[in-house]
């Protein structure tokens, strides 16, 4: 195959499907609120429904969920035989997401083959946090054995010039509009055109292979011609992405040569969306310590940063023009300052103080540490005894490919990319199996 990113056959409920119940919510979004889920189910009822596809993994721990899964793959299969869905032809999504601001998205199905999610990994598709693999064999357990897939998985790229998904947007009304819907719970609306292949879908593919080419990514990063590409980081869904993979490489050793080269379950659908739409907004995690000797933590921080060839001091201000310089506000309650870190050699400031945090949590078990959204929340909490809160810069777009290119994957909780209302919700599937 050509391309790392292609048109694909995708799978639409038939136009007599309410698509209001059909279409849910990513599994893996309110995992500590079950009833915006209990509500999800009356919503739906018995109506054909994703929802009755997908195992949201609130239920994940629950002690009848062999028996969840087993339904799951019969309701599959059931929606199979009864014609639930209609096949397009060979082509692609354009996505129109309504949250109070528009997130332009194309469906397209991405070859396993040129993604992992191993720490140093340099495949084409890469995930953005680390890949936690403690977390795939209950996911795996879901498609395994599921003979079709509806995935919520958002892959992003860095297209500050706004020059493969956007000119298409705007050409939206020349394409068959397939469904135009008011998403449950708050969710917004959804409107999706269908994109059969042609000369317009190759255009495109063709934009997006040129992410790929090595003297335009290195001009485009200011990095070495040999820096292994990365034109797609996955932003929602990784574990999803992960487990996919995981699948395929079980199944992958019982097939043929050439079924490999274009089995079902070696694609996966996903979202293209640009980092640079103005619907994505980053907002920074802060990082807040509790139960902790704050003179002892600073005193930890110089020695870490000089073990790692960087030098780190408390100021109470900074001069944040030095290009060198990462630099952390913090507030205890009975101090305000600034953590300044000099020569790190983590491309982004977050990774710098997420590395020696990890470790000294490691080293002193009955200090605590949270993740906070929110100046005024981290505030508040900072001014109690023995904590510590650092005020986390705002992410660069650009910076984001920049962390996992530089820095591998960036830290956990470096960025929130919307609330959990804004994710995708299920719409379109795909066969993976023959």
């Amino acid at each position: 195959m050509k391309h790392c990113a292609n048109t694909a056959h995708i799978l639409m409920p038939k136009s007599n499907i309410d698509l209001h119940k059909w279409s849910v919510v990513a599994c893996d979004q309110y995992t500590s609120q079950p009833d915006y889920w209990n509500e999800t189910a009356k919503i739906v009822g018995d109506s054909i429904s994703s929802l009755h596809l997908i195992l949201p993994e609130v239920y994940l721990e629950n002690s009848n969920t062999p028996q969840y899964i087993e339904k799951i793959h019969k309701t599959m299969n059931e929606y199979i035989k009864n014609n639930v869905f209609s096949a397009l032809p060979e082509g692609m999504m354009l996505i129109a997401r309504d949250t109070g601001k528009t997130r332009k998205g194309l469906v397209l199905q991405f070859d396993l083959e040129e993604y992992d999610y191993k720490l140093g990994s340099k495949s084409k598709i890469r995930p953005t946090e680390k890949t936690v693999e403690e977390r795939i064999p209950p996911r795996l357990a879901v498609r395994d054995g599921a003979s079709i897939e509806i995935p919520h998985i958002m892959i992003m790229i860095d297209d500050p010039d706004r020059k493969i998904i956007e000119p298409i947007y705007q050409k939206r009304d020349t394409f068959s509009k397939l469904y135009d819907v008011e998403l449950m719970q708050d969710g917004g609306h959804i409107t999706g055109w269908f994109i059969p292949k042609s000369d317009e879908t190759e255009n495109i593919l063709n934009m997006l292979d040129e992410l790929s080419d090595p003297k335009i990514f290195s001009e485009k990063y200011n990095t070495s011609i040999d820096t292994p590409v990365l034109p797609f980081a996955v932003g929602d869904g990784n574990h999803s992405m992960a487990t996919a993979k995981a699948y395929w490489e079980n199944i992958k050793p019982t097939l043929s040569e050439d079924e490999k080269l274009n089995h079902p379950a070696r694609f996966i659908l996903a979202e293209l969306v640009n980092i640079h739409d103005e619907s994505i907004i980053i907002e920074p995690i802060h990082r807040i310590l509790f139960d902790v000797d704050i003179e002892n933590l600073f005193q930890s921080a110089f020695k870490f940063f000089e073990s790692k060839n960087a030098k780190c001091k408390i100021v109470d201000s900074s001069n944040l023009n030095n290009p060198n310089l990462h630099a952390f506000p913090f507030k205890t309650k009975d101090k305000d300052g600034m953590l300044l870190i000099e020569n790190s050699s983590y491309a982004l400031p977050i990774a710098s103080i997420q590395t020696f945090l990890d470790e000294y949590i490691s080293k002193n078990h009955n200090t605590k540490i949270d993740y906070i959204h929110g100046d005024d929340v981290l505030s508040d909490l900072s001014s109690k005894d023995n904590s510590i809160g650092f005020f986390m810069p705002t992410p660069k777009k650009e910076d984001l490919f920049r962390g996992v290119i530089f820095d591998g994957v960036l830290p956990r909780k470096t960025f929130s990319m919307g609330d959990a209302r804004e994710k995708r919700f299920y719409m379109e599937a795909k066969m993976i199996i023959k």
